[in-house]
């Protein structure tokens, strides 16, 4: 195979970014993609898209379990097993990965979120983060980020209202939370929905802060700084697992693909698993990467930067299987490669009105709604609660589906009459909202491979070894218990509360969020982190990671608007720094 002077693996948000940044530097760039080319046609091409039968109940977007898969255990020592059906989380498979079918909830992170180790140190003292927890610092800055959160915005047509702009409060609706920023988003904030309508006076009414959520769906047309073009959203409700019709969600489809297809510098590969990547003879640099085309046939493809862009966890097995990194060793806490592994703790509170209310749940957009975050932002004293970490809240009604999304009050039959007449009553006439919260790092949550089970190219599974922790479940249960005081003003017939209870294990079942975070570490001491502030890996210096998979612990927010900042943030050091002098950009 030709040589080329970069190698993707992985091709969603993050690596199309470093797709098109490296090829406007001048760059061939090849990405490999180990799922089925995909684009908004004809995966989203209307009505065909708008099924829920193909898209949630048979996963048409997602992976095939039956090729690769991960195991789980609880605790070290316990045994693993595999995730055998799509139930907690949904890992996405093909051309744009969990861009394409992901929600379009687009956050920035908080400044404190940046150095929480310090930030929790300097206000309560290091004896207040509990020994097994394992948060460090990110080793960037938020100043240093804000512009790429700015581009980002702008390349996906984000929808929101910004509270404060170079210091000065433009917008009283705003988040009032919110880190100051350079400029407004480019489209103002959509429409308000009924029942997020209702949250957000209730939520005034408890003395809260509501805003409407920042949106990568876009409220107006809209081209982007690439000259990509989207439509307005519709609120047909079919966003989050779904490929969008209307060219109305950010998608590497439609925000940078356009683009890219113009870069006769460009290639992209789909159906192209990659083994592993390939070093040289002192393991301290990267010839390319190893993988099975299309038709089953071994490949090698020279290059002469390799970036590790894999959904979230794979870069920790790709590092893992390549032997980048050492592995992270629970017993002694050394290691970097599968430390500080992070999910998100969720609550949810919903609530049940007279028929009648007409609350239209099965409208509306996937990052559509009304959020408070009195209860993520750091002002707020955690000394009494004894917790590290917070929650936004969010109404967010993304469109009742006619399978998945049938909510009944607490105490319904599971089938029959009464279940029927539950469901009558409720479908139009029911709210509900998330706690949305942060999950700590700690010394026996961790990725490493699994030494049974093997995938279908014969490597071995990624081995989860995950639980619940008391800090993560306190902080949860206090916000929920804060936020009944809104479900309360909101007036409901009845309110059901679903949250995790102290001593509740990981359940793999129901689903929860997608949002993984960690493993392949990002931070300013090579005995804690797998990459540098770069994203650059302090071992293999022309490896670069980028994804949620850098994050060396987990948010509040949905991951997407940090993850793809970071990348435009790596990709602006290489461009600048690392081609002008190949090297490690941090002195480990």
């Amino acid at each position: 195979m030709k040589p080329t002077d970069v190698v993707i693996v992985g091709f969603g948000w993050t690596g199309a970014i470093m797709a098109k940044e490296l090829t406007e530097a001048g760059l061939a760039v090849v990405a490999l993609e180990r799922g089925a080319y995909r684009d908004t046609y004809p995966d989203g091409a209307y009505p065909k898209t708008m099924d829920e039968l193909p898209n949630l109940q048979r996963w048409k977007l997602f992976q095939n379990l039956n090729q690769g898969s991960f195991t789980f255990r609880h605790r070290p020592g316990d045994t693993a097993l595999p995730y055998r059906q799509i139930g907690a989380f949904k890992p996405g498979a093909g051309v744009g990965g969990a861009g394409l079918h992901w929600s379009g909830q687009h956050w920035r992170v908080l400044p404190e979120e940046l150095r929480i180790r310090s930030y929790y140190e300097e206000r309560y003292g290091k004896n207040f983060i509990p020994a097994d927890m394992t948060i460090q610092d990110w080793g960037i800055t938020y100043e240093e980020l804000e512009p790429h959160f700015d581009f980002v915005e702008k390349m996906m047509g984000t929808s929101g209202g910004a509270y404060r702009v170079k210091g000065k409060v433009v917008n009283l609706q705003g988040n009032p939370f919110e880190a100051d920023r350079s400029d407004d988003y480019p489209l103002p904030p959509q429409k308000d929905h009924y029942a997020a309508t209702l949250f957000k006076a209730a939520a005034r009414e408890v003395g809260l802060h509501p805003f409407s959520e920042p949106s990568a769906n876009a409220s107006q047309p809209y081209t982007n700084q690439y000259g990509c073009q989207m439509g307005p959203c519709t609120f047909c409700g079919y966003c989050s697992g779904y490929a969008c019709y209307n060219y109305s969600k950010a998608s590497p489809q439609v925000n940078i693909m356009p683009a890219l297809r113009r870069e006769k510098n460009f290639e992209l590969r789909p159906d192209s698993h990659v083994l592993r990547i390939e070093l040289d003879s002192d393991r301290k640099r990267a010839t390319g990467v190893t993988y099975l085309d299309a038709s089953g046939k071994t490949v090698f493809q020279p290059a002469s930067i390799v970036i590790a862009s894999t959904f979230a966890y794979n870069n920790a097995r790709l590092f893992l299987l390549s032997g980048i990194g050492k592995p992270y060793d629970p017993v002694t806490g050394t290691g970097v490669v599968g430390r500080n592994l992070a999910y998100q703790t969720m609550a949810t509170i919903q609530l049940f009105y007279e028929p009648g209310k007409n609350t239209n749940m099965f409208i509306g957009a996937g990052g559509n709604g009304v959020a408070v975050d009195d209860y993520n932002e750091f002002g707020y004293d955690r000394g009494p609660l004894q917790f590290v970490g917070g929650s936004p809240a969010w109404c967010n009604p993304a469109g009742a589906k006619p399978i998945s999304g049938i909510p009944v009050p607490e105490g319904t039959p599971a089938w029959g009459r009464k279940w029927k007449a539950a469901v009558r009553d409720s479908f139009l006439n029911y709210a509900s909202f998330d706690m949305h919260g942060t999950n700590m790092v700690y010394r026996d949550v961790y990725l490493d491979l699994d030494p049974t089970y093997k995938d279908a190219y014969g490597q071995p599974l990624l081995r989860f070894t995950f639980d619940w922790k008391d800090n993560d479940i306190r902080m949860s249960r206090y916000v929920t218990g804060r936020m009944m005081e809104v479900a309360r003003a909101m007036n409901p017939k009845s309110i059901k509360v679903t949250q995790r209870n102290f001593g509740d294990a990981f359940d793999l079942r129901p689903y929860q969020t997608t949002h993984w975070a960690g493993g392949v570490a990002m931070g300013a001491d090579p005995a804690t982190s797998v990459v540098n502030r770069y994203l650059q890996s302090w071992d293999v210096p022309n490896v670069f990671a980028v994804g949620s998979g850098v994050f060396p612990v987990g948010l509040g927010y949905n991951p997407t608007g940090m993850a793809t900042a970071l990348a435009y943030w790596s990709a602006k050091a290489i461009r600048e720094q690392y081609l002008k002098q190949p090297r490690p950009l941090v002195d480990a």
